[in-house]
């Protein structure tokens, strides 16, 4: 995740073009008002054209995160031309508060936004964190494809036949690298739970093996709203990511299936087999339960 870069190495100084002009109300106007300017750091990497949320840390020259509730921000076709889109973002935490352990380099927070990309291209996401003292502005990139490779939003879930803990005859060091055991997510595959109607929650993480900590408390947040929403009609399936939970071999056979380029990825699946939304990398427990109720409940 790109968010490793942030936790690990810090940010680094905004530079905008040799003799650029800073045209009034452009990205560049609002990054010259009086404050550090540091790289904001996006984790997550994967948009196509339409409503996107994009994941962020802004992180300091020393390398420490801002963690302020909520933080400004403004989207734009370039660095000279004056956004199209400006709102809020929310700082939301990584993983389960008091349960989870935090990100590289002590991240427990990234901030959220949503936003809408028109159409393919390179587009510039400035950041004020509100209530900064000192104050502080981040910048970074947000390059839109014209398609993702994962499934998007509407399509038909793939029916890949996970291991569960009846396939493996209890073998759980194959089926998880959770410690202990997450039991209660890996009772049911994603096949079987398509062909019982059934809406679930599917995750791919590998809580062990996750060099940014965003995998494991993905798995945590997971469980969490399992445990929110138990009278709810709603599975929840862990799959992890790796060929034999070696993460030398690659990826196994059912993230290639679901063409995820990274991890972690949850979506959310209805009784009608259609992916309802879908969240990389890092999702807090709020998210994740109001996307849950709204779209399979």
């Amino acid at each position: 995740m790109a968010l490793v870069a942030a936790a690990c190495g810090g940010g680094s100084k905004t530079t905008e073009p040799t003799g650029s002009k800073r045209p009034p109300g452009s990205i560049l106007a609002l990054l010259g008002r009086p404050g550090a300017d540091v790289a904001l750091v996006a984790g997550t990497s994967e948009y196509a054209p339409g409503p996107i949320r994009v994941s962020f840390l802004v992180v300091r020259h020393d390398g420490s995160t801002v963690d302020r509730p909520a933080a400004r921000i403004w989207f734009s076709r370039g660095l000279r031309r004056k956004p199209f889109e400006q709102g809020t973002a929310v700082l939301e935490p990584i993983g389960v508060p008091g349960r989870s352990e935090l990100a590289v380099g002590g991240a427990g927070h990234t901030y959220v936004a949503h936003l809408n990309a028109p159409r393919p291209g390179r587009y510039w996401l400035l950041a004020e964190p509100v209530g900064a003292r000192p104050a502080i502005q981040a910048l970074g990139n947000i390059d839109v494809s014209s398609r993702t490779s994962e499934p998007s939003i509407g399509a038909k879930a793939i029916a890949s036949r996970t291991p569960t803990i009846a396939s493996t005859h209890g073998n759980f060091r194959e089926l998880t690298t959770a410690s202990p055991p997450d039991r209660a997510l890996l009772r049911y595959s994603v096949a079987e739970s398509l062909a019982a109607r059934k809406p679930f929650v599917l995750a791919f993480a590998t809580p062990k093996f996750c060099t940014s900590r965003t995998c494991g408390p993905v798995v945590d947040v997971v469980d969490a709203v399992r445990r929110r929403l138990a009278g709810a009609d709603v599975r929840f399936i862990h799959v992890e990511v790796f060929e034999d939970n070696d993460p030398a071999k690659g990826y196994n056979r059912w993230m290639k299936q679901w063409r995820l380029p990274s991890e972690p990825w949850v979506f959310l699946v209805g009784s009608d087999g259609r992916i309802k939304a879908k969240f990389e990398g890092p999702v807090s427990v709020a998210e994740l339960a109001a996307a849950v109720r709204s779209t399979l409940i």
